[in-house]
This record gives structure tokens, C-alpha cells and sequence, in this order.
């Protein structure tokens, strides 16, 4: 009796043991698999510009992706790849589809413009905000010899004509360059519906301007400081809230100096699949906080007169929520809100 006890006890112990065994193995999801508390990459990241290279979104993946690298902030490579078209729709679809937590891409105010406005059925809440990371501005460049020296000079004329001026940028209507535009103009007293706004998708608005088929640029301020520099066109005003930094960029007036009580933030920060873990998020607004606190990554903030801007991925998804209510009610008021 006492054996048949015995082994029955033995026989207990190891079924508890085998219980125990196949319950770690589950939680841990493969040791740094998608459940895991503490999950890094098991490959290399990939991120997503959704544009073409040279413009803001590009040349902030690619600064962000090498100081992870230089800093030895990620142990496993970062690469950059180039989706383009659609005015971002094409690398959200692309990281949609793909589903994979070592895709990443980067992204700013279209991310809330282009669904709202009907050009793209994704949205940042098909998405996992990781970390946002500058704060960039506007700038409404003309040809230097045109008549306007400041931000009122234009807003006057075109109060009284808002169809007489052409304003250029690159990005579709209802995104980026035309709403920067829009939100300054209409503190301004300008009405926003009649003004005439052309895309210029193949980069071209500097030149429009410089020969005369627009009469302003909108545009962010580093793609005017080269031309600024050699006198080819003037910065009437920035939609930041005060001077920015920087030999070139310090002349350029704000909007607010000027009278018109009105700012535009071209947020840009990082985003990932829908369906991201918590251990996954947490990984990714830790490397990206230090790239943000990095010495490296301030020297590049000053080269481009960004501003520091770090949101964690709960502080992003707040600040995201209210721009589409604040962004939403102006494409509204263009009848452009789908």
C-alpha cells in the first residue's frame, strides 16, 4: 500500500511539473516572440518612408535609423525603404499587409488629413503610435522680387480677392501644405473657401513661384533656407510659435509676431502595425526616447530647425485624437471632410 502511495505521489509531482513547464512556455511566447514581457527584434527593422526620398518624412527615417545604429542603440540593423504614392496611402497599406512588428514607418499630420478627406480608407487607428519625435513648421515662401514683404501684405490682398493669389505646394488638397496655409490664413481673416490652391506632387513649387505660374509656396521651412541664402526667394512668415534657431532660420518671422494668432505643428513620430504587443510598444518608445535624448539626434533637430517634441505611445494617441477633431472641423469648413 505504502509503494502503490508512493507512486502515485511521484506520478503527481510530475504532471505538476509538466503543468508548470507548458505554462511557462506559453507565456513566454518563445523567448522574444509576441508574448514575451521583454521583446526585441529577431531580425533586422525596416522603416517605412511613404514618400519619396529627400522630403521631411525620408530624411527622418533615415536620420533616426542611423543613430540607432551609430549609438548601438538596437543591436539588429535599421534599414530605410522608400514607399511612395498616394500621399502616404501606399506605405500604410504596405504595413498593413504585412502586419509585422520589425516594420515601422514614420508619418505626421497627412496621417489624419488624407482619411479624413476621403483619399485613403486607413487611418492612424489602423495603427500601433509609438513615439512622436520633432516638431517641424511651415514656411510661405515667394519669388523675391514679388510685391509682399510680410504675412499681412498677402492676407490683405487676399481679403479682398482670395482667388487673385495661387498658392503652391506638394502635397494633395486637404493635406499638408494647402491646410498649413488654410489654418494660417483664416486667423487672418482671409475666406478659406475661395482660396486657390495647386499641388505641385513632382516638387516643383519652388520653381512655380520663381517663374511666376504661383505666387506662394507652402512648404516646410528647411526647403526655403538654400534658396533664401541666394537671394532667389523671401520667407514671409513660419507658422511656428516663435523664431527658430539656426543662421538663416532666425530671420524668418513667425506668423504670431506678426499679428496673426495662429501656429501649425508638422508633428512627426513613428507608428507600427495594428496589433502590436505591449512588450513590443514599450521596446520601441524606449529606443526612440533615446534617439530623441541623444546628443546626435539634437545636432540634427538644429541642421532642419525641428523642435524636440517626444510623446510616448499613450501621450501620442491623446495629442492624435485631438488633431482629428481640430483638423477634422477646418476640412469641414472646406467642404472637403468626407
Amino acid at each position: 500500500m505504502k509503494k502503490i502511495f508512493v507512486f502515485i505521489s511521484i506520478m503527481f509531482i510530475f504532471v505538476l511539473a509538466a503543468c508548470g513547464s507548458s505554462g511557462s512556455e506559453e507565456s513566454s511566447g518563445g523567448g522574444e516572440g509576441e508574448g514575451s514581457e521583454d521583446w526585441k527584434p529577431e531580425k533586422n527593422v525596416e522603416i517605412v518612408a511613404p514618400a519619396g526620398a529627400g522630403g521631411g518624412w525620408d530624411t527622418t527615417a533615415r536620420s533616426v535609423g542611423k543613430i540607432l545604429e551609430e549609438e548601438d542603440i538596437m543591436d539588429k540593423s535599421v534599414g530605410v525603404v522608400n514607399k511612395e504614392g498616394g500621399g502616404g496611402a501606399v506605405g500604410w497599406s504596405y504595413i498593413n499587409s504585412t502586419n509585422n512588428p520589425h516594420n515601422i514607418f514614420v508619418s505626421s499630420p497627412p496621417l489624419v488629413f488624407i482619411p479624413l478627406n476621403g483619399q485613403s480608407e486607413l487611418s492612424y487607428e489602423d495603427f500601433t503610435p509609438l513615439a512622436n519625435m520633432i516638431a517641424d513648421y511651415g514656411a510661405f515662401a515667394v519669388d523675391a522680387d514679388a510685391k509682399w514683404n510680410d504675412l499681412n501684405e498677402l492676407f490683405e490682398d487676399m481679403k479682398k480677392d482670395p482667388s487673385s493669389v495661387t498658392v503652391v505646394g506638394t502635397s494633395s488638397p486637404g493635406s499638408m501644405d494647402h491646410m498649413q496655409f488654410v489654418s494660417i490664413a483664416k486667423k487672418a481673416g482671409v475666406d478659406i473657401k475661395k482660396i486657390k490652391y495647386v499641388s505641385a506632387q513632382d516638387a516643383g513649387g519652388m520653381t512655380q513661384i520663381m517663374n511666376g505660374s504661383a505666387d506662394v509656396y507652402s512648404t516646410g521651412v528647411a526647403e526655403t533656407v538654400e534658396q533664401v541664402k541666394a537671394g532667389e526667394v523671401k520667407v514671409l512668415g513660419i507658422t511656428a510659435e516663435e523664431r527658430l534657431d539656426g543662421e538663416v532660420l532666425s530671420e524668418f518671422p513667425t506668423a504670431k509676431e506678426q499679428g496673426i494668432d495662429a501656429t501649425f505643428v508638422n508633428w512627426r513620430g513613428f507608428f507600427g502595425p495594428g496589433d502590436m504587443t505591449e512588450a513590443q510598444v514599450s521596446f520601441y518608445e524606449e529606443k526612440l526616447k533615446e534617439v530623441s535624448e541623444s546628443e546626435a539626434f539634437a545636432d540634427i533637430r538644429d541642421n532642419y530647425g525641428w523642435n524636440e517634441m517626444y510623446m510616448n505611445s499613450d501621450e501620442y494617441k491623446e495629442f492624435l485624437q485631438k488633431q482629428t477633431e481640430e483638423l477634422g472641423a477646418l476640412l469641414d469648413e472646406l467642404d472637403m471632410k468626407k
